[in-house]
Formats: structure tokens, sequence, C-alpha cells
């Protein structure tokens, strides 16, 4: 079994946790992971069986890079760990059954949604859940704090954007001004004061159950990924988790960004692959590589709900990787 992890970047710990899953206990190998990335001081594509250099996903022709990869390397497994290639390979899934492999993700449509804020804002407010308010229209987002709907600070963000950039906590309507004038893809988010919280959760891909939910309460953020964090335990977040994913439809592994705000749960955002602070879920038990191993094999997995500890620490620190030229 081979799996192919594109746009690897810095996610070393994500390589060596599939090669691990694909090494038996006498130390064999039953398959390779492969690492793309457009930089050749991406770290993590040196901790893979093989990695190529590809063109920047926007680029013409990137596809057809990876679907020579897919062919080469007989890859079994796809997934990315950016969002904006998410819907990318999603949108040409059929093309990558054709050659074997496997969208290691959920459907396109669900990562659009992902992808755009106000989307995802939407539908939530539709299905009853409760959520940041959000506004494109930063008249209407004007009106509500005259009336106290909401006050500052707020977060104005693009619409459709990823790993925290461009985000910029406001505490003025000139501010406000300022940054609409210079960019005509922006929203404003009201600003969640509470506890974040992060939940790892794989969906199986055969049966479409949720076979493995892992929650943190998140201690420290940096670059918009979770650098301190503490595992915990609440049934009632585990049974919002599941209904709100069997609405959904995500298939694979999703990342859920949800606040605790005065004992009410508040779902922010969904990145449908695995986010920055999943080793916690991985190092604690919670062993997605497995179950998509399982998966690609044509092995459904049963349900493990909350098969962790609760009080264990995740503290990122920083290491280097020294290549010579």
């Amino acid at each position: 079994m081979n799996i192919l992890v594109l746009s690897a970047g810095t996610r070393n710990k994500i390589v060596q946790y599939f090669k691990r899953t694909l090494t038996e206990a006498d130390g064999t190998r039953r398959g390779r992971v492969i690492a793309t990335d457009m930089s050749e001081l991406a770290p993590a594509i040196y901790d893979a069986d093989a990695h190529y250099i590809v063109p920047r996903m926007s680029d013409p022709g990137y596809l057809d890079v990876i679907y020579d990869i897919c062919k080469k390397e007989k890859i079994d497994g796809v997934c990315s760990l950016i969002d904006p290639e998410l819907s990318l390979v999603a949108e040409n899934e059929e093309h990558f059954r054709e050659l074997g492999a496997t969208i290691i993700g959920s459907p396109y449509e669900l990562c659009e949604r992902s992808l755009d804020k106000m989307q995802m804002f939407d539908w939530l407010v539709e299905h009853g859940y409760k959520t940041a308010r959000s506004y494109i229209d930063k008249e209407a987002f004007y009106r509500d704090v005259e009336n106290g709907a909401l006050t500052y600070p707020v977060f104005v963000k693009p619409v459709r954007g990823s790993a925290s950039i461009a985000i910029n906590k406001v505490y003025d309507k000139e501010t406000v001004d300022l940054l609409f004038a210079h960019d005509g893809n922006l929203m404003i988010q009201e600003f969640l004061d509470g506890q974040e919280i992060g939940a790892d959760v794989y969906i199986d891909m055969i049966s479409g159950e949720i076979v493995s939910i892992f929650t943190k309460k998140k201690l420290k953020m940096r670059a918009g990924e979770t650098d301190k964090s503490v595992s915990f335990k609440d049934e009632r977040l585990f049974e919002l988790i599941k209904k709100f994913v069997k609405e959904a439809g995500y298939r694979g592994q999703i990342d859920i960004d949800i606040f605790d705000i005065g004992g009410e749960y508040y779902i922010s955002e969904v990145n449908p692959r695995f986010g920055g602070g999943y080793p916690h879920a991985y190092e604690s038990g919670c062993d997605h590589m497995t179950l998509i191993c399982n998966n690609l094999e044509g092995k459904a997995n049963e349900p493990n709900i909350g098969a962790y500890d609760e009080g264990i620490y995740m503290m990122k620190y920083n290491e280097i990787s020294i290549r010579r030229g």
C-alpha cells in the first residue's frame, strides 16, 4: 500500500505516522509514503520514502504531474494537507480512482463549503448550530453593532482563507472601513470569547460512520496552529460532533474548531484534513493512519469514540532539518 501526501510542508509527523503504520512489527514494510511540495525546503518531504518537487497547485498542468506520480508510484491513497488543494483533488476524484488511488477526504461540495467561511456560516445557522455571527455586508454589521447585537473587537478575514493568513482583530469602525477599502473579498466575524477546542475526527470512508473523536482544549496558538493543548472528554460534545458530521456528510479525516462559551458549544470552522494539532490525538492513542489504511484495504472500522485519557498535554517545540545544497 502506497500513500501520497500532497503539500507536505512542515507536517513531518503526518509523514512519520503513515510510515510507522506501514511498518510491520519485524521491521518489514508493507507500503511506502510519497510526499510532494513545490519547495525543496519543505522539511517533511525528507521524512518520506520518496519525494517530488511539483509546480504550484494553481499552475497549468499541476494535476497531470500528480497523476504521473500516482501511476509511477502505484499510489493507493491520496491526501492533501492544505485547504485550497482539498477542493482540487476532490473535484477530480474520478480521475484519481481510474488510476487506482482513493482520495482520503470529503466530497468537493463539502471542501468548498469548509473553505468558504460564509457558506459554512449560512449552513450552520440554517441547521440550528451556534456559531459566530458573520457578515460580508459591513453596513449590516454596523447596524447590528448599533442595536447592541454584538460589540468590538471582531475579526476581519478573507472569505476563502486558510492557515490564519490575513486575519485582523479589529477594534473600531475606521479600521473595518480601511480593510474593506483595500480588499473586496473580506468578511467580519464575531469574536468568540471563550475556551477554544479542537476536535480530530475520523469518519469511516466505507460505512460513513464516525469511528474516532479526540477533543482537546487549546492552551496556546501559534501561526494559526495549536501549540499547547490538553485532552478532555465531554459526552455532550461528542454527541454534538456526531450530529453535525452526520448532517453535513463529511468523510475521512476532519479537524473541527469549537468554542465553549458559558457551557454552550459554538462550531467555528471545519478543515477536512489533518489539523496542525493532530499529533496530540495520535500520541494519545487515536491512530487515524491505521483507520485510513484499513479503509484503503476495503475494511470498515468499528466505532471507538473517546479512546484516550483525559489530562494528556501536548507541547510543540522547534526542530531543525539540515540538508546540503
